[in-house]
C-alpha cells in the first residue's frame, strides 16, 4: 500500500531522516547519551518560541499540554476568560472548567479571528463584578477554521487591562509554522505539539512558561501529578524528564530540529506562508468558498466550505480514492467544512499536488468546476508568494 498523501492538520508526513531516527535503539532515559539529547532538543526549540525561557517536554499530545498549562499555574475557583474563535479554543475553556476554574468566555464567530478591543471590554466587565481574569486562554491558530489571531495585539490589550494576568496561549498548530515571539509579546505560557510543524509523529508537547507563570505556580492548587510543569522544570537542569519520557520521539526531534537549522527559520515561515497562499489560490479558483477571514487565514491550515449541492462525504470519498487524505470539518461545521493542511514536512509543490487532486475528485463527486482553473492559480500563487 503507498505512503497516504497525507494532507491534514496533524499528523503531517515525515522527512525521510526523521523515520529513520525513530528506528534507533534506544538508550537509558536516565544515562548520559539522554541527557545531552533533552538539552539539545530543548535549546533548539527556543528560537521558534523566540524565548529565553526553558522549554520542557512532556510525552503526551498537545491536549496534553494544555491541560499541564491549566493545572500548573491556576486554582479551583480562579476567574478566567477564554477567547474562542473554533473548537479548539472550546477545547482549552472546557479543560480550565473540569479542574474547577470560574471561566467567562468571550466568543467570537468561526471563521473569525478576536478581536483585541472586545477582549478588553470582557476583562473590564469581569473587572467590574469583581472577578478580574487570573489567567486569558488563547488559541494562536486555530485549527478547526484556519484562522489565526492577531496574537501580539490581543496580548496587548490583555496587558492593558489586566498587567498581572496570566496568558496562556494554545500554540499546537503555530509554533514553528509561523512567527511566535513569547518574550516580546509578553506571553506566559505557550504550548505546542509534535505532530504539526516540527514534522515528527505524535506524542510529545512541549511548553514554555515565564516567571509570572512560574510564581503563580507557588500558589496554585489545582489537582495535577503527571502533567505537574514544576516536575518538568525541575528536571530539565539535570537532563531529564519527571517520567519515562517517548525516546524514540526525542531522537526524531533531534533529527527535524537539524533540518529545519539548516533551512532557518525566517525560510520555514516563507515557505508555509507560500503553501497557505498556494492552497487558498487554487481553491478560490475552483469556486470553492474560502471560510477563514482573508485578513486572518492561517498558514497552517486552509478551510474552505462544502458546496451545498454535494456532500462532503461524497467528495472525501472520490479524494481518498485517488489517496489524498483531508480533513472535514469539526464540531458544528461537521460536514459543512473541509481543510487542507500545510505544515510541517511541505512544499509549494505538494499542495499544488493535492489542488489538483481536488479538481479531480471534486469534477468526479459532481461538483461544477472550470478544469484547469485551480492548479493554474495555485501555482501562481505559490511562485509569487
Amino acid at each position: 500500500m503507498p505512503p497516504q498523501n497525507l494532507r491534514i492538520p496533524g499528523p503531517t508526513p515525515l522527512p525521510d531522516s526523521v523515520r529513520e531516527a525513530g528506528s534507533r535503539q534506544m538508550v537509558g532515559h536516565r544515562g548520559p547519551e539522554f541527557m545531552e539529547l533533552v538539552v539539545r532538543v530543548s535549546e533548539g526549540m527556543q528560537p521558534a518560541f523566540q524565548t529565553k525561557a526553558d522549554v520542557m517536554i512532556l510525552t503526551s499530545s498537545g491536549t496534553g499540554g494544555l491541560e499541564a498549562a491549566v493545572v500548573s499555574f491556576l486554582s479551583p475557583g480562579d476567574p478566567v476568560l477564554s477567547v474562542s474563535i473554533g473548537n479548539f479554543g472550546e477545547r482549552f475553556a472546557e479543560i480550565a472548567k473540569a479542574y474547577g476554574a470560574d471561566v467567562t468566555t468571550v466568543e467570537f464567530d468561526w471563521g473569525q479571528a478576536a478581536d483585541p478591543d472586545a477582549v478588553r471590554v470582557a476583562i473590564k466587565a469581569m473587572a467590574a463584578e469583581g472577578r478580574t481574569p487570573k489567567a486569558v486562554l488563547v488559541t494562536f491558530n486555530e485549527t478547526s477554521t484556519g484562522v489565526t489571531n492577531p496574537m501580539a495585539d490581543l496580548a496587548a490589550a490583555i496587558r492593558a487591562e489586566a498587567p498581572d494576568t496570566l496568558i496562556l496561549v494554545d500554540g499546537v498548530s503555530a509554533v514553528g509554522a509561523m512567527p511566535l515571539e513569547m518574550d516580546a509579546w509578553d506571553l506566559d505560557v505557550v504550548i505546542t505539539g509534535a505532530q504539526k510543524a516540527w514534522m515528527i509523529p505524535p506524542g510529545l508537547a512541549m511548553a514554555a512558561a515565564s516567571d509570572r507563570a512560574w510564581a503563580a505556580a507557588e500558589s496554585a492548587t489545582m489537582p495535577r501529578f503527571y502533567f505537574d510543569l514544576v516536575k518538568h522544570r525541575d528536571a530539565l537542569p539535570r537532563g531529564q524528564t519527571p517520567w519515562t519520557p517517548a525516546v524514540g520521539i526525542f531522537f526524531q526531534l533531534a533529527a527535524a530540529l537539524e533540518l529545519l537549522e539548516a533551512e532557518g527559520w525566517d525560510n520555514v515561515y516563507k515557505r508555509h506562508a507560500a503553501c497557505g497562499a498556494t492552497a487558498r489560490a487554487g481553491l478560490a479558483a475552483m469556486g470553492f468558498d474560502l471560510f477563514a477571514d482573508p485578513a486572518f487565514a492561517s498558514n497552517s491550515v486552509t478551510s474552505a466550505l462544502v458546496p451545498e449541492d454535494v456532500e462532503w462525504s461524497a467528495i472525501n470519498k472520490e479524494l481518498r480514492a485517488r489517496n489524498l487524505v483531508l480533513a472535514g470539518g469539526q464540531g458544528k461545521m461537521k460536514g459543512k467544512l473541509f481543510r487542507i493542511g500545510h505544515l510541517g514536512d511541505v512544499s509549494v509543490e505538494d499542495i499544488v499536488s493535492a489542488i489538483e487532486i481536488i479538481e479531480e475528485g471534486a469534477l468526479a463527486a459532481g461538483v461544477t468546476i472550470e478544469s484547469g482553473a485551480g492548479p493554474a492559480a495555485a501555482r501562481r500563487a505559490g511562485k509569487e508568494a
